[in-house]
């Protein structure tokens, strides 16, 4: 068995890349939900490369400062699987997040496979090692596993019980933690052997290679996590309140209501008229004992003469509830009766005007 130690600097770096991209996976995520499908898939596979890719950076960070008394390599191919597993991993969990209703059931589903995606990265990537064997048992995979799987549930369902600033932030932390935690739990129970084989599935990495390789990766985290901590601490602005839609203004006589005598067009004064009857698509103006042709529709008049009190009192009358004398009511209608409109005696009043009528009239 080998003794070997940590680098307390790469340490602290490792938590601090756990953080950062598990803020800026789960932040940009953030509002997904409301996407259209298309733009959802695209903003969770860039959450799932984030997050997945700082589970594998993290792992990595720490793995260079791990300090055997050996020298040790890397397998490529398998190094570049575990980051391929990390990767899809999360993207299933975010997936069933953003693409399933959000039941209990399913965070703590998202959660669970979040926390075995950081157990297998973790363990392909300690597959890896050439020159150097990583031991360990059940047990110990065991115990690893229940620590990822538990914190990483934590982790989700913080994050996507409410998706407020103050969840996510919370939500990051205990994602930092789910993946630094299962680390090194993990490494701790791992004890580490001088190996003969030299040979593996791909290219060997040593740890200056890798180390730049890491660089890029965390470097690229490090500029995603900037951008969208930008826009986390943006003041939220509130959205102006929509300008109320002004109701049309009712058409303005100037000069009366139209009718014609004799080729010429008069003007008549609404508070005259008792009724307007639909004639076709002209209607009838009745005055006292005076029935006169008037060019608008009964549309028209009831639109142009609602300032003056006129209400529909049927589909084919206009009343002036002014002109009213006396009103009588039937079983599911009723009318209007007019004393001193010679040429009109009554209107009836259909059954959906009653009220309307009725109201006007102060009954």
């Amino acid at each position: 068995m080998l003794d070997y130690s940590h680098n307390a600097w790469l340490v602290a770096a490792s938590l601090a890349v756990a953080l950062m991209a598990g803020f800026t996976g789960l932040y940009l995520t953030h509002g997904a939900s409301k996407l259209d499908d298309q733009r959802r898939k695209i903003v969770v596979a860039l959450a799932a490369v984030v997050l997945g890719g700082g589970i594998w950076s993290m792992h990595f960070v720490a793995m260079l400062g791990l300090q055997l008394p050996i020298l040790f390599y890397y397998d490529a191919l398998i190094t570049l699987i575990s980051a391929l597993v990390a990767i899809l991993m999360v993207g299933l969990a975010l997936l069933l997040l953003h693409f399933r209703p959000r039941s209990a059931q399913t965070i703590v589903g998202a959660g669970v496979i979040v926390g075995l995606g950081i157990v297998v990265m973790h363990y392909i990537g300690m597959a890896g090692m050439e020159l150097c064997r990583p031991v360990y048992n059940a047990w110990d995979v065991a115990i690893s596993t229940l620590a990822s799987v538990g914190l990483s549930v934590v982790a989700i369902w913080v994050a996507y019980d409410n998706r407020t600033q103050r969840n996510i932030l919370l939500g990051t932390a205990c994602f930092g933690l789910a993946v630094f935690s299962m680390h090194f739990v993990a490494t701790g129970l791992t004890d580490f052997v001088a190996s003969d084989s030299a040979g593996g599935a791909g290219p060997a990495l040593n740890n200056q290679v890798l180390a730049m390789g890491v660089t890029v990766a965390v470097f690229l985290i490090c500029g995603a996590f900037l951008l969208t901590g930008v826009s986390f601490l943006e003041p939220a602005v509130a959205e102006p309140a929509p300008a109320p839609t002004p109701e049309p203004e009712p058409a303005v006589l100037r000069a009366g209501v139209p009718f014609e005598r004799e080729g010429q067009t008069f003007f008549a004064e609404p508070a005259r008229i008792a009724a307007i009857r639909a004639e076709g698509h002209y209607t009838v103006l009745y005055m006292a004992a005076e029935k006169l042709f008037c060019p608008w529709s009964i549309t028209e008049a009831e639109s142009r003469l609602a300032p003056d009190g006129f209400l529909r009192a049927h589909r084919s009358y206009l009343v002036n509830p002014k002109h009213v004398s006396s009103f009588e009511r039937h079983k599911d209608n009723g009318t209007c009766y007019f004393d001193d409109v010679d040429a009109l005696t009554k209107v009836p009043v259909s059954r959906s005007r009653l009220s309307d009528i009725r109201d006007a009239l102060g009954l």
